[in-house]
């Protein structure tokens, strides 16, 4: 029985660390409704009603085009990633085959090397297959990236799932495949939702990968665009606050779309039942 004490707090903990996680971004959007054009940072509420700031940015940066590339490179990233890390975790976690040892240690290591460390190989190996400068060039890495912490992820799912569930259908007749289908993958909804939600935050989020891989076309993604945005307009505090607003619009809407799902993800696993 826990104690009214303990309860209340919890309660004021809990609050606190909300308090502590949502002021920066309620400060961007007090910023952001600001008046535009004055210099300085300027957390006016009474004034921050100024709602034409996002209409105005999103005209003037070319945010459309951008949160449409981004849109597009995360959604197949997202897609692919999800559904060749399941089977893929499956295998590893369950199936003996020669080589899976070796390749679940090669899995760790692509989760291990910096990014920072292989962007210009990729560049050059894009550009060897005339695949620089377009989606593809920023897909084909991510997708990469992602099923290597994918696999990972699943794995440690797999893992610790009923095996005398899986034992259960081997015996029934089923194969590994619908043994995966059918038994498996609905255990897993809750865990296979988290990864999307991390793939999207992660790949929506990434700067580094799109700068290199298109700064030969006139494609951008989001956080190029608010790069470029903020250069333009480096002291207009009201104008970058609205744009850093919707630059992560998209990111919390997932997230508040499936955060039931990705916190039974999160917590999968820590209790035994």
């Amino acid at each position: 029985m826990i104690a009214r004490r303990d309860v209340i707090l919890g309660y004021v903990l809990l609050s606190l660390a909300a308090l502590i996680s949502l002021g920066p971004l309620l400060g961007v959007m007090i910023l952001a409704l600001g008046e535009p054009g004055r210099i300085g940072i300027n957390l006016d509420i009474a004034n921050a009603t100024n709602f034409g700031n996002f209409a105005d940015v999103w005209e003037k940066g070319d945010f459309g085009p951008a949160i449409r590339t981004s849109f597009i490179i995360t959604s197949v990233v997202v897609v692919v990633s999800v559904i060749l890390s399941v089977p893929a975790g499956y295998a590893i976690a369950l199936m003996d085959f020669p080589g899976r040892s070796a390749i679940f240690a090669l899995l760790i290591l692509g989760i291990l090397m910096p990014l920072e460390s292989m962007i210009v190989p990729l560049f050059l190996d894009m550009r060897r297959f005339n695949l620089d400068n377009n989606y593809w060039s920023v897909i084909l890495p991510q997708v990469g990236f992602s099923v290597a912490f994918g696999v990972f992820w699943m794995r440690a799912f797999f893992v610790q799932s009923a095996r005398s569930l899986v034992e259960a259908a081997w015996i029934d007749g089923a194969n590994s495949w619908q043994t995966l289908t059918r038994v498996l993958v609905p255990l897993a909804r809750p865990q296979m939702l988290t990864l999307a939600v991390l793939f999207f935050v992660w790949n929506w989020n990434d700067f580094l990968l799109p700068l290199v891989m298109l700064s030969g076309s006139d494609l951008q993604t989001a956080p190029m665009a608010l790069v470029t945005f903020e250069g333009a307009r480096r002291t207009d505090f009201a104008y970058l606050g609205a744009a850093s607003i919707i630059t992560i619009i998209p990111v919390v809407i997932v997230f508040i779309l499936l955060q039931r799902s990705f916190t039974r993800g999160i917590l999968a696993g820590s209790i035994k039942e």
